[in-house]
């Protein structure tokens, strides 16, 4: 496939066993760190393709009385109405709202998971994610979705006319506005058909923080992300700015996992 050797490629029959895969994958590396009582960060992500995810490993977690004292949440973004404050946390479609009530809700309180264990990226200052991550000792694991247009958390598509190959994978977290197709995807798949639910700006994680991840794992389950995970596989590799997954094919460690009741590859 032209891809880099490290990427491991791996088929689920549907859904359930896609999430059953992932929940698996975070649980062992996660536990790998805890368990020692060491400190392990992981990068989080949204959106339907995780809600089950969370309820199995949140149950992983919980049967195996682990201690996530040390265990410190960073997510991929957060909404913004204004571009400069981000949404209350009884805003509908709110991802501090979504992973409380997907996942840390969900955790025995014995356990020691703190609110302050949790992060997500603040529209009012942007550029003080990527040093606290660092600060923290960078992302053991990042677990992404992608959208239709190819995009990872919303870092949306650039034509590479806009900015170079190299340029783009050094993108800073920043706030940015919502393209129109990843606007009228989040309407579809996240709002229930209602437009006026989804707000227009969103800070994002950059890609510097996400490729700087030890580990990236790529979860796909929607008839649609077939287009562009197809074009990827296309490039033989190749990363392109209009193509911000494409750069996940050059991690020195990378899993894309997908059902094939919904996605077919058709260069493999």
């Amino acid at each position: 496939m032209g891809v880099d050797s490290k990427m491991l490629l791996e088929t689920s029959r549907d859904f359930a066993e896609m999430s059953a895969i992932g929940a698996s994958v975070i649980f062992a590396d996660a536990m790998a760190h805890l368990a020692k009582g060491k400190h392990y960060n992981l990068g989080l992500a949204t959106g339907n393709t995780m809600v089950d995810l969370y309820d199995m490993l949140a149950a992983k977690f919980n049967a195996a009385k682990a201690d996530l004292s040390m265990l410190f949440t960073w997510n991929l973004d957060e909404y913004s109405t204004d571009g400069k404050c981000a949404v209350p946390h009884d805003h509908p479609l709110s991802y501090w709202k979504y992973m409380h009530e997907k996942l840390f809700a969900k955790f025995d309180p014995a356990l020691g998971f703190r609110e302050e264990n949790a992060h997500f990226p603040d529209p009012a200052s942007p550029d003080a994610y990527d040093p606290a991550i660092a600060a923290s000792g960078g992302l053991d694991l990042q677990l992404l979705g992608i959208g239709f247009n190819g995009h990872i958390a919303f870092n949306e598509p650039m034509k590479e006319d806009e900015i170079s190959v190299g340029a783009f994978a050094q993108l800073p977290t920043r706030v940015l506005p919502l393209s129109q197709e990843t606007i009228a995807q989040n309407t579809k798949v996240t709002a229930g058909g209602d437009a006026a639910l989804v707000p227009r700006y969103a800070a994002t994680m950059g890609m510097a923080p996400i490729l700087a991840a030890k580990k990236c794992l790529l979860l796909a389950c929607f008839e649609e992300q077939a287009a562009p995970l197809n074009a990827i596989f296309a490039r033989n590799g190749e990363p392109t700015p209009f193509l911000p997954a494409s750069y996940l094919w050059r991690h020195p460690d990378f899993r894309l996992v997908y059902t094939m009741d919904k996605i077919r590859l058709s260069d493999l």
